[in-house]
């Protein structure tokens, strides 16, 4: 029997592109240029998509057009907002991602992040290996502490949940804002990213991607934070204006940022890299092995479960799975 037609949308972890070729037969886009040859040799034979937003193509609607067979989106990560799944949802399509397996990991980096940052530990690191200590003394006492600060999440789905447990064991008190409140969550509800920001004086932005979030954290939210104010963004780099955080952290309107994810990553802008007050991560929120391994399992058994006509393990809200 023939195995079923799957685009891979780049390249992919050894665990999914080895397991995957036993189940489908595989075309590999080596980048995303590729893709109209691809559409062009085999757009009528292909039933799924194994992809992730790291890969530079953007499943939307008028792709998904092309594609007549297509019945199942793979998507590697929590976030899906390189995939269109209000239109998949129209056309019959499953979209799954990779909930639960990355919740503590991000949640710890977070954290560990938000430490960087409030207390400048890869600055002291660097006095440290640049022979300062010995030359020069000890490193400055940080402005910012931890032991003074009241936390708010933007977002609060699984991973919010995960770090607000962690903010409550360093003794923090937490809010939160999220489009709908959560009257079952004992943690202080504010209707607005303006109001959340004026309340707190650290800002953890965790909210999904996509356009309902875009410049969520815009210059008016980061006045209301305040000279006090510290920015944490595990998101989307989209989820933050970041012209006006630059001009934010320049100016002294907020004390500092710590960042993981960036507009146009991984080719972010030069003039982050030149601010003391921004510590910057590259995107490696959930990049442990351990965690890494659970998704990519996660994203091959969502596959799996189409070539095998089981359902789905995760779809997505917007394509609830009813039968293939």
């Amino acid at each position: 029997m023939a195995k079923p037609a799957l685009l891979m949308t780049g390249r992919m972890m050894p665990l999914i592109e080895e397991q995957l070729d036993q189940i489908f037969d595989v075309h590999r886009l080596k980048q995303p240029a590729d893709l109209e040859s691809a559409l062009a040799a085999k757009g009528d034979v292909f039933e799924a998509i194994c992809t992730g937003a790291f890969t530079g193509v953007k499943v939307d609607d008028a792709l998904m057009a092309r594609l007549p067979k297509l019945r199942i989106i793979g998507n590697f990560g929590v976030g899906y907002d390189s995939v269109d799944a209000a239109a998949a949802g129209k056309r019959g399509i499953i979209v799954t991602n990779t909930p639960d397996v990355l919740t503590e990991e991000v949640a710890d980096t977070t954290l560990g992040l938000l430490l960087m940052t409030v207390r400048e530990l890869s600055q002291a690191e660097r006095w440290l290996r640049e022979g300062k200590w010995a030359k020069q003394g000890e490193y400055r006492l940080t402005p910012a502490s931890l032991r003074d600060r009241s936390v708010g999440l933007l977002g609060m789905g699984r991973i919010g949940m995960a770090i607000a447990r962690r903010l409550e064991a360093f003794g923090l008190p937490v809010s939160y804002h999220t489009r709908r409140q959560r009257p079952e969550l004992h943690y202080t509800y504010y209707p607005t990213p303006v109001e959340l920001a004026k309340a707190v004086d650290t800002l953890i932005v965790i909210t999904p991607g996509g356009p309902e979030t875009k410049n969520i954290v815009n210059a008016v939210v980061l006045e209301a934070l305040g000279p006090r104010g510290v920015l944490i963004n595990m998101a989307r780099g989209t989820c933050v204006d970041e012209a006006a955080l630059i001009q934010a952290l320049r100016n002294g309107t907020i004390h500092a940022a710590g960042l993981d994810v960036f507009l146009n990553e991984p080719n972010i802008n030069p003039e982050l890299l030149t601010l003391p007050n921004a510590v910057l991560l590259p995107h490696v929120g959930s990049a442990s092995v351990y965690t890494r391994n659970k998704m990519g399992q996660l994203v091959v058994d969502n596959l799996k479960a189409y070539a095998e006509r089981k359902p789905p393990l995760t779809p997505v809200p917007e394509t609830p799975f009813n039968g293939w």
